[in-house]
């Protein structure tokens, strides 16, 4: 009896307990957690998307080169539309009534909510938006919102400064930061730096009248969660520089890159041909970027990190390394040259110079037959070719050809170092030997590098050694740079091998095929090439740096079909050193002479002929 009592108080305890946890939680609801009131006024309330000005983006100097513009999109609530004025809506926003018919049963398909805000027309005019915000009371359902487009004032640098886009459904999937409407870095800085430029999304719900006007914040703001405004970005591209570069360029295919050798910060990066980043901002994207694309001169395409070239000539500054690191050459090793490195019924010709020939002036005439002969014996040096191979490989990776730099752009080329694996395939293993691949001595057959890599290669030799990855932006706000950037990296050739190479750089420019570089009491360095190419004229491609000691600044330039490097790249890159070292250029007449020269394939579409702002 006692058992079944104490039974009937525990089960009356139990369902009292649940009794006064259902009353309470009815009691929360109800009474103390407007949530649920949210939801059911959700048809008198507007959640309103706050959408956070992207970060601003300096040069080194403190000039804008990217900033933020007012824009508005027209939103709508699908459910709410009801009894609007259709035809003065379509009017206003210059469109078809069938179109908006098509538009409005899209979005009312969609299978999320048909409450939720959708863009019906983005980055509507300032004079629309203006027009629309008079007579709201008319198009109940819609309402606009504000947000911001990109601005470049000074119109340069957009291979490196990216442009941004509208999201699509499968970024929206892998992300679910993103929504339908949002933006984001598609190229370039903007894509790289995504998360600190975007800052974050903030919603502010607002109360609404049934007569489509916002009444003010509900409940003061409570549920309202603040936008962070995108934090400002400091880059290493020198604008004045970098327009400059790319006046030079222009009606010219090809790439230019500077940097900063005490830093790896890059100073100038420019493919050509370019085009204005503001033909890439909203609406106008839609209609320029299908021509961009169709474009045979590929204005799009960032020649300077993505196009993989013959580094010709410039490559013999390598092999000079290589070989005295090897102990195959000194600076006083002598090599014959009659027009020419010849071996069995192999030549490769030499243009006609003085032999015998040392190291230095190897470098100063630029001699095939001197390079020749220190390959062959760099791989000869090992009992088999495939070890050799692989040692010269493995000196030649350490100055950053063949792989990508971490480079803090989202896209980059590799270039190419051939492999052992490549030539067994090709001629079969153990079939090939230095001679089968001697092309590779002067920077022909296989090799292919950037212009990117070439001007840090350039870099690596006015360290004497060493270098810093590459990079475009030096400063995030209220952040640190990567520590990827402040990390020096050494190539596998010792200090003391770099001097002879220095000093036949110094004259190339005094005394050898680079003298149209020179600059009065400024000691350039560089090194002339002509990189054959199979289908057309050959590249003409000069790299450079200056002064000779404490350098303030190392270049590579590549101009697609236009032979000699002394022809073309080299003014150019010497305009540029005069530019950024002087800040200002004194020589008009080979100025001149570059800007006007037209180097564009006859029946080239560039785009300037074809997009519109």
């Amino acid at each position: 009896m006692n058992l079944f009592s104490d039974r009937k108080y525990v089960i009356s305890a139990i369902f009292i307990t649940l009794v006064s946890i259902f009353l309470i939680r009815i009691f929360y609801i109800q009474v103390l957690d407007n949530s649920y009131k949210l939801a059911a006024n959700d048809n008198a309330l507007r959640h309103k998307i706050e959408y956070p000005e992207r970060g601003v983006i300096y040069d080194r100097n403190g000039k804008i080169l990217v900033y933020n513009e007012a824009a508005y999109d027209l939103m709508v609530i699908p459910k709410r539309v009801k009894k609007i004025d259709t035809l003065d809506l379509c009017k206003i926003l210059e469109i078809t009534k069938e179109e908006f018919i098509t538009r409005l049963k899209k979005l009312k398909a969609q299978k999320f909510s048909s409450f939720r805000p959708e863009i019906f027309e983005n980055e509507i005019s300032l004079e629309t938006y203006a027009t629309l915000q008079e007579k709201m009371m008319k198009f109940p359902g819609f309402f606009v919102q504000a947000r911001t487009l990109r601005k470049y004032p000074l119109k340069t640098a957009p291979h490196a400064l990216g442009y941004v886009g509208e999201v699509d459904k499968k970024l929206m999937e892998s992300n679910p930061y993103y929504r339908m409407g949002d933006n984001i870095g598609l190229s370039g800085v903007e894509k790289s730096y995504e998360i600190p430029l975007r800052g974050q999304r903030g919603v502010k719900i607002v109360m609404v009248d049934v007569y489509n006007r916002e009444k003010g914040s509900f409940e003061d703001g409570r549920y309202d969660t603040a936008s962070v405004l995108g934090r400002s970005l400091t880059s290493s591209i020198d604008a004045d520089l970098q327009e400059y570069g790319e006046k030079l360029m222009q009606n010219k295919i090809g790439a230019v890159v500077a940097i900063e050798p005490a830093t790896g910060e890059i100073l100038a990066m420019l493919s050509s041909p370019t085009y204005d980043p503001n033909l890439l901002v909203g609406r106008l994207k839609k209609k320029n970027y299908p021509i961009m694309v169709m474009d045979t001169t590929k204005p799009l395409y960032n020649r300077a990190t993505m196009a993989k070239y013959p580094p010709g000539s410039t490559f013999k500054l390598v092999n000079a390394l290589i070989g005295q690191q090897e102990g195959v050459i000194n600076e006083s090793t002598l090599f014959s040259c009659s027009r020419g490195f010849h071996f069995g019924g192999l030549t490769v010709g030499c243009h006609p110079h003085a032999s015998p020939v040392n190291l230095k002036f190897s470098i100063t005439t630029s001699c095939n037959s001197y390079y020749c002969n220190t390959f062959k014996n760099i791989l000869q040096k090992y009992p088999k070719t495939a070890i050799g191979f692989k040692v010269w490989r493995d000196h030649v990776m350490s100055f950053g050809l063949g792989k990508k730099f971490p480079v803090d752009l989202p896209q980059e080329s590799s270039g190419n170092v051939p492999t052992i694996k490549y030539y067994d395939k090709y001629h079969g293993a153990g079939r090939w030997n230095a001679i089968t691949v001697i092309s590779l001595a002067i920077g022909q057959g296989e090799m292919g590098v950037t212009p990117l890599q070439m001007a840090n290669f350039c870099t690596v030799i006015a360290n004497r050694g060493w270098y810093y990855a590459p990079h475009v932006i030096k400063k995030v706000e209220g952040g640190k740079i990567d520590t990827t950037y402040t990390k020096k990296r050494y190539t596998t050739v010792g200090r003391a091998y770099f001097d002879p190479v220095v000093e036949g750089m110094r004259n190339v420019v005094i005394a050898g095929t680079g003298r149209i570089a020179q600059l009065d009491s400024l000691t350039v360095c560089g090194k002339t090439g002509t990189a054959q190419n199979p289908h057309g004229k050959d590249h003409s491609i000069f790299i450079c740096f200056a002064p000779m000691d404490k350098p303030k600044i190392a270049l590579a330039v590549y101009v697609e079909n236009a032979g000699f490097g002394a022809t073309w790249a080299a003014p150019i890159a010497s305009l540029m050193m005069e530019k950024y070292l002087r800040r200002e250029v004194k020589r008009p007449e080979m100025e001149k002479r570059i800007m006007d020269a037209n180097l564009l394939p006859k029946k080239s579409d560039w785009i300037a002929k074809k997009t519109k702002g």
